[in-house]
């Protein structure tokens, strides 16, 4: 069993909704060109797995909003391979949905699990991790990858490694537990005692592997499933749409990560990973004029330190303000201090109840 086992799942079904007024349900993060890159976040992510895994192994989940511009970006991709769910249900059936359309496919399936909307600073190195944690797959376990936690932070869970044993990013070691987002003082717990590690998404499993693993933990979400004909099938995409939404809508993590006993991991060094959570995020990845201020506009200020603009070709001037973020569309203007950055969210929730569909 070689690299020619080796297929990749992308996960594109978000909203993005913290990236309103840009991010919209037809045109989300991940479809986005986020930051300097010209390249949209997903283009973003084949591009860098495409030397490990071909474009004619890669697949994609997301939802009937923006799969056409998914379909338009990545040409490459065949577009059977990129499916739109019929239901939003979480990642524990999108993942098993994907383990059975290609133990199908390929009986000796190896499949690693990517988020689409993510940005990596050293794809290079970030390669050699999950070749890593492909061969570990092919051993049959179930691996992640841990990110070194660079800060307390409370937005994401975290992977706990051995406390005493020797931690290296060349190495896999055991898991010993998963933990859900924490609060402030613990997050900072974790991160002083150097074994907690964040919970980037990221899993490795052959296919036959983290099939067998729903049924055991999760058979909620396996059993309907398993009514799937072949992915070649005439009718697959009809019992899709049928057996889909009956699934149970539930994470991985809880579905079988939590319950499994085979769960490696590799703790890693630097690989300039950043989720690109919020505007926040994009200001912190942009090179700082001497104000630092950020954007993608021309800007002109005056006293006004630490912004971020996004306003197209539009000039913008900036007198008097600070730690602000000004993203511009036709239809929208936000303006957040960069503190509350991530109650964009909030924000676009509150438009869905005001029924304000051409906003979202």
């Amino acid at each position: 069993m070689g690299n020619n086992n080796y297929y990749g799942l992308i996960l594109a079904g978000g909203r993005g909704t913290r990236f309103w007024p840009q991010s919209r349900k037809r045109h989300a993060k991940q479809v986005l060109a986020i930051g300097l890159d010209e390249r949209t976040l997903i283009q973003q992510t084949v591009d860098r797995l495409r030397p490990l895994i071909p474009a004619e192994r890669l697949w994609i989940l997301t939802n009937s909003f923006v799969r056409d511009e998914i379909i338009r970006q990545l040409p490459e991709i065949p577009a059977e391979q990129i499916i739109a769910e019929p239901a939003q249900r979480n990642t524990a059936p999108a993942i098993g949905l994907a383990a059975h359309i290609l133990s199908g496919i390929d009986p000796d399936a190896i499949f690693g699990v990517f988020p689409s909307d993510h940005v990596i600073g050293n794809p290079d190195h970030y390669l050699d991790l999950v070749k890593i944690a492909f061969q570990s797959a092919a051993e049959g376990n179930i691996a992640v990858l841990g990110v070194e936690a660079r800060w307390a932070e409370t937005g994401y869970g975290y992977i706990e490694f051995p406390k005493d044993e020797p931690r290296t990013p060349a190495a896999v070691t055991r898991v010993i537990k998963f933990h859900e987002k924490p609060n402030k003082e613990k997050a900072q717990e974790y991160k002083d005692a150097g074994n907690y590690y964040w919970n980037a998404g990221m899993f490795f499993w052959k296919a036959g592997v983290i099939a067998d693993a729903l049924f055991r933990y999760r058979p909620s979400v396996a059993e309907p499933l398993a009514e799937l004909p072949p992915f070649a099938a005439p009718n697959f995409m009809a019992e899709l749409e049928r057996v889909f939404p009956l699934c149970q809508d539930i994470s991985i993590d809880f579905a079988v990560l939590e319950h499994a006993t085979n769960v490696t991991g590799v703790p890693c060094d630097e690989f300039g990973w950043n989720d690109v959570g919020s505007w926040e995020a994009v200001y912190d990845l942009l090179p700082k004029d001497a104000n630092s201020n950020a954007g993608r506009s021309e800007v002109i200020t005056i006293k006004a330190t630490g912004n971020y603009v996004d306003a197209g070709k539009k000039l913008v001037a900036l007198i008097g303000v600070d730690n602000i973020i000004v993203v511009d569309t036709p239809d929208a203007l936000l303006v957040v201090h960069r503190d509350k950055a991530q109650d964009v969210g909030q924000l676009v929730k509150d438009l869905e109840t005001a029924g304000r569909e051409n906003l979202l």
